[in-house]
């Protein structure tokens, strides 16, 4: 219980709480919409804000969240149409993000930032000011969400129906895809970018196999992902771990875990 004075570990658990609602509630709408690749699309190329924060000297967070926003609002403009060419358009963009940042890091001068927090996360270095904009994303997300609760419910379950029953399916989309960058820019520091489609993938997957609703779904998910944040951060901090690989490590493990207790009762039931 001694750790829980620090001020680092406490910046760590807000965080993780922070991120897990954010992750639960969008990972939800993520995996109910089958568009998990569309998480890490724009996560890997919310790397070219990294380099643009970086190249212009601007803090990270802010410079990120616009850049991910207009990656996010691109990808929704090329795809309004086609949305079966949703996968392609995500491929070309996240290839251009990442190639982006890359550039702009070179030319940094004098660059010495070490890269892996943003790659692996780093939530044990998460600073005050980002908490707070964490926290403005959650409350934002929240909000949008309950608000068109069940146009999303509609259109993540029905799409043609929902055109039919007259919801506006174009800006639902966009604002879909907004709310997705954002959500992504606040798990970046708790788990890294290259790890990130498996907190926003893992939870609401399990989750919808024992879930009556979209609602409940989003709730478990939450649970379980604060669940996923606490038992790997407290591993990472007891063995001398990478905080946000552990966190994975847990949620993969609980992920088949879970497989194998269904595969096991099925086979007594058989």
């Amino acid at each position: 219980m001694e750790i829980l004075t620090l001020p680092f570990i406490q910046h760590a658990i807000m965080a993780g709480i922070l991120s897990s609602i954010a992750c639960g509630i969008m990972g939800s709408l993520v995996v109910v919409n089958r568009s998990v690749f569309l998480a890490g699309g724009i996560a890997h190329a919310a790397y070219g804000g990294v380099g643009l924060a970086f190249f212009l000297a601007l803090p990270p967070l802010p410079c990120i969240i616009g850049f991910s926003t207009f990656m996010a609002f691109l990808i929704g403009a090329l795809t309004l149409r086609k949305r079966q060419r949703l996968d392609a358009m995500i491929g070309v963009l996240w290839a251009l993000g990442m190639a982006i940042g890359i550039i702009l890091t070179d030319l940094t001068p004098g660059y010495n930032v070490d890269l892996m927090s943003f790659l692996f996360g780093s939530i044990l270095t998460v600073p005050r000011s980002d908490l707070i904009v964490m926290f403005l994303v959650d409350a934002f997300v929240i909000g949008t969400v309950i608000y068109f609760y069940k146009e999303f419910l509609a259109t993540g379950y029905d799409l043609e129906f929902s055109k039919v029953r007259g919801v506006k399916v174009a800006p639902l989309h966009l604002l879909f895809l907004v709310l997705v960058a954002l959500c992504v820019v606040i798990t970046i520091r708790v788990v890294g970018l290259i790890l990130i489609m498996a907190l926003f993938s893992i939870a609401p997957y399990i989750s919808e196999r024992y879930s009556r609703s979209l609602f409940d779904m989003m709730i478990k998910s939450i649970i379980l992902n604060l669940f996923f944040v606490f038992l790997g951060l407290y591993l990472s901090y007891r063995f001398d771990l990478t905080s946000g690989a552990t966190i994975i490590l847990v949620a993969g493990s609980f992920f088949f875990l879970v497989h194998i207790f269904e595969t096991c009762l099925s086979l007594l039931k058989g």
